[in-house]
């Protein structure tokens, strides 16, 4: 009897400010909580409407420009949000 592991698929999510189709791990999942708050998901659990955005501190810019994060958390985005979001992708 042969027994293999299953191996597990790559998970692929689509970045809301570039369009590109990436691999789970190299995007950064930010929420909006069903108390209405926006988070940075970092486990990538958290409860929520979710939205990813490519961890490269470029993609900001264009973030603020096209309304990314609004229109795919179907919310207002708070100007303070974008400056931890920049804290959290230099760092």
């Amino acid at each position: 009897m042969n027994i293999t592991k299953k191996k597990n698929k790559e998970v692929i999510r689509r970045c809301i400010a570039t369009g590109e189709a990436l691999q789970k791990h190299e995007l950064l999942r930010i929420v909006r909580t069903p108390t209405g708050t926006i988070e940075i998901d970092v486990t990538g659990k958290l409860n929520g409407r979710g939205a990813y955005v490519k961890k490269d501190p470029s993609i900001l810019a264009l973030l603020k420009k096209n309304q990314g994060l609004k229109r795919a958390l179907k919310c207002d985005i708070p100007s303070e949000f974008y400056i931890t979001l920049e804290e959290v992708l230099h760092g």
